[in-house]
């Protein structure tokens, strides 16, 4: 069976692979250890309630019951903007006429703007790649609405996420190249490993304070803004499904969207009803994302459930990989 829990320092090893097989623009999985362990301790802190609600960063991790290994992992930041400015570019249509020859201009322009200060953000999700079918990936990303529906006044009213820009066959950035490196000057990766590995000062130092006509850019460049890594296509139709949309924000690196959605307009929030759990054979009724009613100790699973009076059934697999006591409350989506 496979569980999505909470992750800590003990997870290490495997975020460190996780992170390797992720590749390129992967912000959020830096192969660092240092940085590794720093947010696997700050999961655990999380976890356990011994943070701040808008600090807590989530770091969930998918395991194999059967093996043990760990196939994949999901996050769920609180707050982002909190102790630093949260940087995209917005892609925006600037107007100017010109009254002497009767003429008017339409200018594409990138503009530097902090919009997603305070905002929830759901991320780092990646699998193994012999994972991502058979519902692995479902499993994990909704298990991150599920956990901010568990205490919803832990998060914001509105939740983003940020999917990985676009890069070429040849592993090239197309939107670093042509416009971000312009003002950072340093290699892609050392850029990218730095948003994780420090405060992130750099950005506020460097990052251009004029709008980018992007008529201006290169052309593959040009084409890259909002376009998402091929390695990110699944995770799009995930995220629409869920209700969420383009929110006219890229990424100010690698150029990828951000998309957004109301906390409480995610389908599987809208969707999840609490319910009692009782040990029992649920015979032949469907499978369904089932997870534990607290952030503390948060699981969750997919399994078959029997509905009856208030009452989930589920039988003592599932009790034993949720860690569930009979009578305990679960979350159950419909």
């Amino acid at each position: 069976m496979l569980i999505v829990r909470p992750a800590g320092p003990s997870d290490l090893a495997s975020l460190m692979e996780l992170a390797v097989l992720s590749g390129r623009g992967f912000t959020s999985l830096p192969e660092d250890e240092a940085t590794l362990l720093n947010r696997l301790t700050l999961s655990e802190t999380s976890f356990g309630g011994a943070i701040a609600p808008r600090e807590a960063w989530y770091t969930l991790m998918l395991e194999d019951s059967e093996t043990g290994r760990i196939e994949g992992l999901g996050g769920v930041r609180a707050a982002v903007g909190v102790a630093r400015p949260h940087f995209s570019f917005r892609v925006m249509t600037l107007a100017q006429f010109s009254s002497a020859i009767n003429t008017r201009f339409d200018h594409k322009a990138l503009v530097l703007v902090n919009e997603c200060a305070g905002w929830t953000e759901v991320g780092s999700l990646y699998l193994r790649p012999e994972r991502r079918s058979g519902g692995a990936g479902s499993l994990l990303a909704r298990s991150r609405y599920m956990l901010i529906g568990t205490e919803r006044q832990r998060f914001s009213e509105t939740v983003m996420a940020e999917l990985r820009g676009y890069f070429a066959p040849d592993g090239t950035c197309p939107f670093w190249d042509g416009v971000a490196s312009k003002f950072f000057r340093l290699p892609f990766d050392e850029a990218d490993h730095m948003v994780m590995s420090t405060d992130g000062q750099f950005i506020l130092d460097l990052a251009p304070r004029h709008p980018i006509y992007v008529e201006l850019i290169d052309t593959a460049a040009q084409e890259a803004i909002g376009r998402v890594h091929v390695e990110g296509e699944a995770a799009r139709a995930m995220l629409e499904h869920e209700g969420f949309r383009g929110s006219g924000l890229v990424d100010i690196f690698d150029g990828g969207p951000t998309y957004s959605v109301p906390r409480d307009s995610i389908r599987t929030i809208e969707r999840t009803e609490v319910l009692a759990a009782m040990k029992g054979d649920p015979a032949d009724a469907p499978e369904r994302l089932v997870s534990t009613a607290s952030i503390g100790g948060f699981r969750a699973i997919r399994t078959k459930v029997r509905i009856e009076e208030g009452i989930a059934v589920l039988d003592g697999e599932a009790i034993d990989a949720l860690r569930l006591k009979s009578g305990e409350m679960v979350r159950v989506r419909q």
